[in-house]
């Protein structure tokens, strides 16, 4: 595995960030979609691979080749840009504007969404026959997350909610760290390695990701999940976001850029 120092991919990331906010617009949403849509595939399949053995982690161990698969082909998440985008504004980058990071997260908010969803129809038509059936066993096993993981929390008010939002934050740390594994090996089996492992603890650890639960929880709303749209936003989909925002940004964004980018000039200084 060839290894990047972290002077090195840490200015990686801050290039990555600036080159996603000067993204055109149908490529920034074409991505983002395939992305929504890939991770989506990818917790379908870690579900039903649950359902199938009833042993969690070998769903958790499986997982992770959906990310690792979207992220080879250059897609992108949500949790990732949240990490990335702001970076390239710290950095005071040339054009880069808190308007350009707003505008890059708002569209990749919406091609994942658009892409988690096409594949919770999808697997909601798979696991009913069409709707012409109840659900599979893959299917109740969605619809139950869903419930226990929206009015699951509402029913511990602002204790669940403040639950909901560190698990968010737990979440997009280890997910952040994974799209950064992405960066610091120029060899394919050194990216998947380096991806692999913090996807895995996340997901096992049943930390909440707002772009899996764009898929999750629409498709119990398809299998018949009793909780609303309402319970969804309101008691997962908007703390999860900011929760993640806040985790991915505080715990690996800034703490890298912090300690490899801002402080090589200064120690150049002193050594002159």
């Amino acid at each position: 595995m060839a290894y990047l120092v972290p002077s090195e991919f840490v200015t990686k990331m801050v290039d990555a960030g600036e080159s996603k906010i000067f993204m055109s617009t149908r490529d920034t949403v074409i991505r983002a979609y395939m992305a929504g849509a890939i991770l989506a595939l990818a917790a379908a399949f870690a579900v039903s691979v649950n359902v199938s053995t009833g042993v969690p982690i070998v769903g958790a161990a499986l997982f992770p080749v959906g990310f690792c698969m979207l992220y080879l082909f250059g897609f992108d998440l949500l949790t990732g840009v949240f990490v990335l985008s702001p970076l390239a504004w710290i950095d005071r980058r040339p054009g880069v504007t808190l308007g350009g990071v707003l505008r890059n997260w708002g569209l990749v908010f919406v091609g994942n969404f658009a892409g988690a969803f096409t594949v919770a129809v999808m697997m909601a038509i798979v696991s009913t026959f069409g709707f012409s059936s109840p659900p599979d066993k893959v299917g109740q096993i969605i619809g139950t997350i869903g419930e226990s993981r929206t009015v699951g929390y509402a029913a511990h008010g602002t204790a669940g909610m403040l639950t909901l939002f560190v698990r968010g934050m737990l979440c997009n740390w280890m997910v952040s760290a994974g799209v950064v594994g992405a960066m610091i090996s120029t060899t394919v089996s050194g990216k998947v390695i380096a991806m692999w492992m913090p996807i895995m603890l996340f997901f096992f650890m049943t930390f909440e990701h707002s772009v899996v639960n764009m898929f999750l929880f629409p498709s119990g709303l398809l299998l018949g999940g009793k909780f609303t749209i309402m319970d969804y936003l309101i008691w997962n989909e908007i703390p999860t976001v900011l929760g993640n925002l806040v985790g991915g940004l505080a715990f690996t964004g800034l703490t890298l850029y912090a300690t490899h980018v801002k402080t090589a000039p200064r120690r150049e200084r002193l050594a002159a």
